[in-house]
């Protein structure tokens, strides 16, 4: 396919665009010497893309409606069976609808994307299947992931199967509530600012995000690059730790990911227990303005069954942490947007390109006025800031991210796991379809306090149910040293096996 040349008009309006003034003769002058530029993008447009093989029969699949999508968690329903052995055989898996997977649609929990379809099947999902797994199908997002709450989808809210009217947090919203609805055994989800974690909280499931650049993130809808990770949400933690197993390990594509790290036994771990683990309470973690002392009790009495256990649990105070969820903000609003001028995948990284989701994504600032509510405001806020500072509070704040980094490092030096609840409260009422903006967008990050902070630093993080207020469970999180997800779960099985959360 040839490139087609611009005009002069249409070349002065991209030099004008670029702050650069040119007469007639100027811009002929460069058209001409464009030409060979030109005739390198049309030979390269012309050229087959390179893009990893799909393997496993697949059929159609459909939306399910009414009671068999009670819960308005379920994005599509399919039937890709995998390996006839393998770790995972004989266990169905969700996808949050982010998740490439070929002949399967797709929309990023947007209208936006409606009736995209993706050809290729990202690496997660190939892992999946190699190990035996079945992927039933793709579990409901927010609106390109944007939102805690579960309000924001374009298909509608996503009920909390704990208790109707409420939400199921987000951004993986369908697949916490599938989980927690017994609907499904495993799924996966996304977190650039709890999303795995956060629905997993408000839902009583349990979900590990895990080191940053752990799990590949190909073909998977970005975020922002620096924040993005993906992970398993499961019923249990040896479901959560099994998959973990099958989706970890670098791809040779990802270039968020560190080829020279071991990967971690996790079912192993499970067998360990918690006794002489180091654990520290973080004092910060149970202070947020919005902070429900309840919660805090849940999580402070689960804290008391793991000493039991034979860990020994000491309260420590890392006072940046209170402040850590605000340095997302930047990321969020001006790293995003840059990722969404790209139309999903930016440029400069080396990573996978997905150019028919480019393609579908291209027509975005035609249909900006569907965006979320959430999504609006902190576009409008990163392109004003972006226009404002140059880059400026964004490049800083990722410095800052460094020294938080280094603030629970050596905190981590000390003990092995910290400990926090997840979320400082319990899920809230859903809003009604005629709440006002400021309710929509307060419902949708009103809980980040503490899962946000390990985003910007890539720990990885785990929440897991700890009791039940009013119907409603409250998430206890662990957090761990990079790359040490083992730990993790050493702490969250015992954490399991010492009660029943939901009788306390």
């Amino acid at each position: 396919m040839s490139i087609q040349a611009p005009s002069v008009e249409q070349l002065r309006e991209v030099a004008a665009s670029l702050g650069l003034r040119m007469s007639d003769k100027d811009l002929a002058c460069y058209l001409e010497l464009m030409s060979d530029g030109l005739a390198a993008y049309s030979m390269i447009d012309a050229l087959p893309d390179h893009l990893p093989s799909v393997g496993y029969p697949r059929g159609k699949g459909y939306r399910p409606e009414g009671d068999e999508n009670r819960y308005g968690a379920w994005y599509w329903k399919t039937a890709i069976k995998g390996a006839s052995q393998g770790k995972l055989a004989g266990r169905k898996i969700v996808l949050k609808d982010n998740v490439c997977v070929a002949g399967v649609p797709m929309s990023g929990g947007s209208s936006i994307l409606e009736g995209y379809i993706p050809e290729i099947d990202a690496t997660i999902a190939t892992r999946i299947l190699d190990a035996g797994g079945e992927i039933v199908g793709k579990a409901v997002c927010e609106y390109f992931s944007f939102s805690g709450g579960s309000h924001t989808s374009a298909t509608g809210p996503v009920q909390n199967p704990r208790k109707r009217g409420y939400s199921a947090g987000g951004s993986s919203s369908g697949s916490a509530a599938l989980v927690a609805a017994g609907e499904v055994e495993m799924a996966i989800g996304g977190d650039q600012g709890g999303s795995i974690r956060i629905p997993s909280s408000y839902c009583g499931v349990c979900g590990m995000k895990p080191t940053y650049g752990l799990v590949p993130y190909t073909e998977i809808l970005s975020i922002e690059f620096t924040v993005d990770h993906t992970g398993p949400i499961t019923a249990n933690v040896s479901d959560n730790a099994l998959l973990l197993e099958v989706i970890a390990g670098p791809d040779g594509i990802d270039p968020r990911q560190n080829a020279g790290r071991p990967l971690g036994a996790y079912m192993r771990a499970l067998q360990e227990g918690a006794g002489g683990l180091r654990i520290a309470i973080v004092k910060e973690a149970f202070a947020h303005p919005n902070s429900d002392a309840r919660v805090n009790v849940k999580v402070r009495d689960a804290a008391e069954r793991l000493a039991k256990s034979g860990a020994r649990i000491e309260e420590v105070s890392i006072p940046m942490h209170a402040s850590g969820s605000a340095l997302l903000v930047p990321i969020l609003a001006e790293g995003a947007l840059d990722a969404l001028k790209g139309n999903g995948f930016g440029t400069n990284h080396k990573g996978l390109y997905v150019t028919s989701l480019m393609n579908a994504l291209a027509n975005w600032r035609e249909r900006a006025n569907e965006l979320s509510e959430t999504m609006k405001t902190v576009l409008l806020l990163g392109e004003f800031m972006a226009r404002a500072t140059q880059g400026r509070v964004y490049a800083k704040t990722q410095n800052i991210a460094r020294q938080l980094r280094g603030v629970y490092d050596s905190a981590l030096e000390r003990f092995d796991l910290l400990l926090m609840p997840t979320t400082p409260i319990t899920a809230t009422l859903l809003p009604a379809t005629d709440a006002s903006r400021r309710e929509i967008y307060q419902r949708a990050l009103e809980m980040l306090g503490n899962t946000a902070p390990f985003d910007l630093t890539g720990h990885p993080a785990m929440s897991i149910p700890c009791g039940k207020i009013d119907g409603l469970p409250a998430g206890l999180m662990l957090v761990g040293r990079h790359f040490e997800e083992s730990v993790i779960y050493r702490g969250a099985r015992a954490l399991e096996q010492a009660t029943d959360w939901e009788l306390v």
